[in-house]
């Protein structure tokens, strides 16, 4: 059984038990529990993508630990003006170990 599940405008498949990076959830500390919208279910045989049945399903984390991506450097370059610009970036992430993925009912 999995399901593929939405966080920070990126879609995820997930099943129980794995750890999955999300952008970062700011209001979630570490041990806390988050739910995550579901978009398909896939149980077996059957695959539920309703979102009238979906609306009332929601998968259930643990928050694991919040880091930092890979630091990544955007350089902009104009030729014989001498205009240089360097800038990095490191993304904010969130570890959640997805616990429990409820069934549709039918």
């Amino acid at each position: 059984m999995y399901a593929i599940v939405r966080s920070g405008g990126r879609q995820h498949k997930v099943a129980v038990g794995d750890i999955v990076e999300v952008d970062k959830i700011s209001t979630a500390n570490v041990g806390d529990t988050v739910e995550l919208s579901t978009l398909l279910l896939v149980d077996g045989e059957a695959v539920t993508s309703d979102p009238w049945v979906l609306a009332g399903i929601k998968v259930v984390a643990e928050v694991v630990d919040h880091h930092k991506g890979q630091k990544i450097d955007i350089l902009r370059y104009k030729n014989k003006t001498g205009y240089r610009r360097r800038q990095g970036h490191r993304q904010q992430y969130t570890a959640v170990k997805v616990t429990d993925i409820p069934t549709a009912a039918k």
